[in-house]
């Protein structure tokens, strides 16, 4: 087994007032050589948008992107004539392929929004552009691992490449095994809440871990926490 830890304190940060922008691998004004992705996956951002803020339209081009809302409402809207408000328990899912433009809205002129934004590299580049959102909630059940987006049509959702996102909440002293889908894979754990034990390695609230050539991965609970797992190529 070979692991990547990435501590919550070692991400890039920026206040923009607006926006407090956390970046594990190496995004905009932030570049660190060794932080440029985990195989497939280029992008972690964990963002924090002030009440009636947002990113204003921009462009996307030849990447998967999955926007995870851990609190408030988060509103998208793009050139494909998609205009969508989600909450947590619900999550968005866009093909940018050949060219997209988009934007994201704080949805409350009260209440602030925080989620995760996901790029993952694509295995087909200049798709046509495609936008959806679902609702895992669902899914999603006490001391389970729910598995919300794969490449096989066991779940509603996927993306254009290899990829098993999962998330749960568990209680502490719980030990989870998650056995990896291919040997070409390897998967990045998130904590987004909590405290938990891999490989030795204690981690906690906003720590990340990346782990490869191994078959499986062991999870100790040691508090009660929410987690992210993303499965991808190892490219």
């Amino acid at each position: 087994m070979k692991t990547i830890i990435d501590k919550a304190a070692s991400r890039g940060y920026f206040d923009h007032g607006w926006l407090k922008t956390h970046h594990t691998f190496s995004f905009a004004d932030y570049y660190n050589p060794k932080r440029v992705h985990f195989g497939a996956l280029r992008v972690l951002n964990d963002d924090w948008v002030a009440p009636s803020n947002g990113f204003d339209t921009h462009p996307h081009k030849n990447m998967e992107v999955v926007s995870i809302p851990l609190r408030g409402q988060l509103r998208h809207g793009d050139s494909v004539e998609n205009v969508q408000t989600i909450v947590p328990g619900e999550i968005q899912v866009m093909s940018t392929g050949r060219g997209i433009y988009h934007s994201e809205y704080n949805g409350s002129d009260e209440e602030p929004v925080e989620f995760l934004q996901i790029w993952i590299f694509p295995k087909k580049e200049n798709t046509p552009p495609e936008y959806n959102n679902y609702d895992i909630r669902p899914l999603l059940k006490e001391n389970e691992l729910a598995l919300f987006i794969s490449p096989d049509g066991e779940t509603k959702a996927s993306i254009l490449q290899d990829a098993w996102f999962s998330m749960g909440t568990l209680d502490a002293g719980r030990v989870i095994e998650y056995k990896m889908h291919r040997k070409d894979t390897g998967v990045y754990i998130f904590i987004i809440e909590g405290e938990v034990e891999i490989a030795g390695e204690p981690l906690h609230r906003r720590d990340g871990m990346g782990i490869y050539d191994t078959a499986f991965v062991n999870i100790k609970i040691q508090k009660r926490a929410t987690i992210l797992l993303m499965e991808v190529p190892m490219i």
